[in-house]
């Protein structure tokens, strides 16, 4: 009989821009009729409605089934946007409490928005995120501020976001030219683009977190690189939403890799970027070897918010045939054998179920 091949050990892997309400999707969720044709058909027709009709225990069963289907991917820090209009006040402490449940290192933030009810809606979703940010003082949870997208909020939420930042010293989470509507929108404001938009109003510190980038120019990638923010590709979403490839980002190094509500499969990130650049070899000089880099940029950006140090003890081991084995986070295993350690999983999908279907109902009543 061979040796057994030996196990692999890597440091931790970031998913740097999920969605950790979308978890129960794939749990049945009903595909609207006709299909949507266009970007903006798709956010309306599902994933604001899917985010309207979302309560407490939905929220609860999204995370704690989000974050124990990362750890057993080998995903050991989740980058989260958050948002569940008819539960503002308090979701991020749902979201925080199940990671911290399941193990997980987490940066949450609720992306304040104009489009449900206006300037009062933007307010209450910048004071939660205000509120959790003072005082969450769970280890491995963290929070930022968030936006929605620039097409979605008028200049006094942003000049009030500005303010915000200061006074905490933090930074924004916030999608920005993920289709061309948000260009365009920035366009009839007498801005540039969505990117120039956020610096005038100085709504996106250094280190602030920029989701997708696809309809960004070179010059405007290059203007986010100078000004110390994070890119972040999500090639699964972006394909699957038809909003195009970003054909600019490989001009900044500050470039990280996430999968904007997919399931938290870096590998499988990985090997849908490698796709996607085959098939747009002109819009990656670096080639096949972007993937990797921008897996790895991740881990930069997780260290800029919660410290290397705090990062140090983090360790994902596989086996000889890449499924992964065991999981360290903060030092503590939370995978053992490909069994997660702090909760039980068929519990925790049982729970997912039974939530689906009452959240089905609601997202279909509503116009």
């Amino acid at each position: 009989m061979s040796p057994a091949a030996p196990a692999r050990t890597a440091v931790m892997t970031v998913n740097a821009h999920t969605h950790i309400y979308s978890a129960l999707a794939p749990l049945g969720m009903p595909a609207p009729q006709p299909p949507p044709d266009d970007f903006m058909g798709i956010l309306e027709r599902v994933w604001w409605r899917l985010d309207r009709a979302l309560d407490a225990p939905a929220v609860r069963a999204s995370a704690r089934l989000c974050a124990a289907e990362a750890l057993l991917l080998g995903t050991t820090t989740l980058i989260d946007h958050h948002e569940s209009p008819a539960l503002i006040e308090g979701s991020l402490d749902v979201l925080a409490d199940a990671c911290e449940e399941i193990g997980i290192r987490a940066l949450l933030c609720y992306g304040a928005t104009e489009r449900n009810g206006g300037r009062g809606e933007a307010r209450r979703g910048l004071a939660e995120c205000r509120r959790f940010a003072r005082e969450n003082h769970r280890p491995r949870v963290r929070g930022v501020l968030g936006l929605h997208a620039s097409f979605t909020v008028s200049d006094e939420t942003l000049e009030e976001t500005a303010a915000l930042a200061r006074e905490l010293g933090t930074v924004t989470h916030v999608h920005v030219a993920e289709a061309g509507v948000d260009v365009e929108d920035a366009r009839t404001r007498g801005h540039i683009g969505p990117l120039e938009r956020l610096l005038a109003h100085v709504a996106i510190p250094p280190g602030s977190i920029l989701a997708h980038g696809v309809h960004l120019d070179e010059a405007a990638v290059r203007l986010a690189d100078r000004h110390g923010c994070w890119l972040v590709q999500n090639p699964r979403s972006n394909l699957g939403n038809r909003v195009g490839y970003p054909r600019a980002l490989w001009a900044s190094e500050r470039v990280a890799l996430g999968t904007d509500g997919y399931v938290a499969d870096m590998a499988e990130e990985c090997a849908a970027l490698e796709r996607l650049v085959a098939a747009h070899p002109a819009s990656e000089p670096a080639g096949r070897a972007v993937a990797r880099a921008r897996l790895v940029a991740g881990t930069r950006l997780a260290a800029e918010r919660f410290g290397a140090d705090a990062l140090a003890g983090d360790r994902v081991e596989r086996d000889a045939a890449g499924a992964v084995r065991n999981v360290t986070v903060a030092g503590e295993a939370v995978v053992r054998d490909g069994r997660l350690v702090r909760a039980d999983l068929e519990q925790i999908r049982a729970q997912a179920r039974e939530q689906a279907v009452r959240l089905w109902p609601r997202m279909a009543s509503l116009a």
